[in-house]
């Protein structure tokens, strides 16, 4: 009996850790469906979609305007014209010559709303850098979607050209966690105009329990970094295995030690990222990070498919992770994300299933291994899924940073860093020695669209200070003198 109470008290005070460091809750009574690649994803939504009765809550990084895009929008304008009340939230930069604001006049004539998270402001360029970066789809009260996918055919792959679809990892529940998914969706819209209206059925209530799934909603904002937390605990605690996916892989030193510290101590840890990426710079930094894990006993496999664009997780065989954040600093700290974690044996089971059985598709990297890479090129590199540009920049920005203020010991990995901004560093100078207009040039014009920014802040704040000074200065209040 006391071993037991002792069990049970162990594991009210993990419950209780991870509900704080995610900052979320576990919701029991639900059922969760895996949705393998995009294919299975889409006919999901559509499916779906035209069965809604009373909402449909759409919020993802990336709408395209070609066949798929086209298809979710039909599906979305049938909806509205039928009176079902159809919200949707599109990402300013991942629509970027994927489709336009144009795009959704059928969408609004027929009586839904489109928003945009985050649109370029010449006032506020750094804004740009954070991005929502959600898939989540919301339909009613009786079923909601997770994943990595975005609504864009070139998931689907080429079959005319031999590429296969992309590999990616998505989930539908069903059950109160619906109402969670649902209150994600309002925070994003509220921040983007006014609020949803608090009558949709999934605001409304809690729902009933339909199956016997625990999971969380992390539901991340910029600045949060819950799943960060998570990740690391997760790391922290595993004790037999972890097996993780991700498609822009870039660990913070914090990650990777980690990663590393849970290897060294017999977890088998094991790391599956994309072989050739359609970001090629994020691919280069991941593979720059190799070395320490791979010394500290972690495997790392590449995939030797298209793009894989999947970012799960799954520890033990008790919990998983499966959503839209990837392993790297944008992810975890500065865009909106949303993931479920889910503490479920056979769900978890599934998922490790679907681990070995990509593994049959990927190439093992060994540490003595000179350069491994793809033998085949799949098409065209296009600009990826995030703007992880800012990943790259980020890593480099801190390993220089490190380097010259000699703030911690540097990894045998990084030289390659090193190395490459120094050469970049010798070429700015040889350009400022003997041109120097070339660099004076930019620098001016970078300071007069600073000036701008500058001027018109100054104009905000004259004009929320200009009604203050029509009423007249603030009465001061009477205040006790001291003895």
């Amino acid at each position: 009996m006391a071993l037991r109470g002792a069990h049970a008290a162990v594991r009210l005070l993990a419950q209780q850790a991870f509900s704080r460091v995610a900052g979320a809750p576990l919701i029991a009574g639900n059922s969760v469906q895996l949705l393998i690649d995009a294919r299975a994803n889409f006919d999901a939504w559509l499916d779906a979609i035209r069965g809604a009765q009373q909402s449909v809550l759409f919020e993802n990084y990336m709408f395209s305007d070609d066949e798929v895009g086209r298809e979710v929008r039909a599906a979305l304008v049938e909806r509205a014209e039928a009176g079902v009340k159809v919200r949707v939230i599109r990402d300013w930069f991942g629509c970027l010559g994927e489709s336009s604001d144009g795009f959704w006049k059928p969408l609004r004539a027929a009586g839904g709303e489109v928003r945009t998270y985050n649109p370029f402001q010449l006032a506020n360029p750094y804004a740009a850098l954070s991005r929502n970066h959600r898939k989540l789809l919301v339909v009613d009260a009786s079923g909601g979607f997770i994943s990595g996918v975005c609504v864009s055919a070139r998931w689907l792959g080429n079959p005319a050209a031999g590429v296969p679809p992309w590999r990616d990892t998505g989930v539908a529940v069903r059950g109160p966690v619906v109402h969670e998914l649902a209150l994600a969706f309002a925070e994003s819209w509220s921040h983007l105009g006014e609020r949803l209206d608090p009558d949709l059925p999934a605001l409304r209530r809690s729902l009933a329990p339909v199956g016997e799934v625990a999971l969380r909603v992390v539901a991340a904002v910029p600045g949060t970094a819950g799943l960060y937390r998570l990740d690391q605990l997760i790391a922290a605690i595993a004790q037999s295995r972890l097996w993780i996916t991700d498609s822009y892989f870039v660990g913070t030193a914090a990650y990777v030690q980690g990663l590393c510290a849970a290897a060294r101590d017999g977890v088998d840890v094991r790391l599956l990222v994309p072989g050739t990426s359609d970001v090629p710079i994020v691919g280069t930094l991941g593979r720059a990070g190799y070395r320490p894990l791979l010394e500290a006993g972690v495997r790392v496999f590449e995939w030797n498919g298209s793009m894989l664009h999947a970012k799960t997780a799954a520890a033990d065989g008790r919990w998983a992770r499966v959503g839209s954040t990837n392993l790297n600093v944008m992810s975890w700290a500065t865009n909106s994300e949303i993931d479920v974690t889910i503490e479920d044996e056979g769900f978890t089971r599934q998922m490790e299933e679907q681990y070995e059985l990509d593994l049959q598709g990927a190439t093992e990297i060994i540490l003595h291994a000179r350069r491994r890479r793809r033998l085949l090129q799949h098409g065209p590199r296009r600009r990826g899924s995030t703007g992880q540009a800012a990943v790259g920049a980020a890593r480099l920005a801190h390993t220089v940073g490190a380097a010259i203020g000699n703030r911690r010991v540097l990894e045998s990995s990084e030289g390659g860093i090193l190395l490459g901004a120094a050469l970049v560093l010798l070429l700015l100078a040889a350009v400022g020695l003997l041109w120097p207009k070339v660099l004076a040039w930019p620098l001016a014009a970078l300071s007069l669209w600073a000036v701008f920014i500058l001027v018109v802040r100054y104009a905000a704040v004259r004009r929320q200070r200009a009604p203050r000074q029509e009423r007249g200065p603030e009465p001061v209040p009477a205040t006790k003198s001291s003895a």
